[in-house]
């Protein structure tokens, strides 16, 4: 698994392109940033998803584009936020499919610490 981190919106949909162009699956991961005080995500979902997530993905040979959303504040009830708008991000942890073609399939909150669930998803 390669992992690439986003630091911004405007950079998603490139990196994107770029990651499909190799030809190998990619995977986006959309999960709450993590607090300097910890070093891991203000969402507990996302805590307990995130080591589940590499493992599932550790042994593949996949692209997985790690993108935070932000602080609580900035994603917490707010409809608006532009991950929920652009890419219908409903909550979070959520890890998406990515393909040529757009956004696929997507594992969201629970389902993300679902081993069995996310060991068929990462397969398909």
């Amino acid at each position: 698994m390669k992992s690439i981190r986003m630091n911004a919106i405007n950079e998603l949909d490139n990196a994107v392109n770029k990651a499909v162009n190799t030809g190998k699956p990619v995977f986006v991961l959309f999960f709450g940033t993590e607090l300097p005080e910890t070093s891991q995500s203000w969402c507990p979902d996302c805590v307990i998803a995130d080591p589940l997530i590499r493992k599932a993905l550790s042994d593949k040979d996949v692209i997985l584009l790690e993108v935070p959303v932000g602080n609580r504040d900035e994603w917490k009830g707010k409809p608006d936020h532009p991950y929920r708008v652009k890419y219908q991000i409903p909550a979070i942890p959520t890890l998406c499919k990515w393909t040529a073609n757009g956004r696929g399939n997507m594992l969201v909150e629970d389902d993300c610490a679902d081993w069995d669930r996310l060991e068929q998803f990462v397969s398909s």
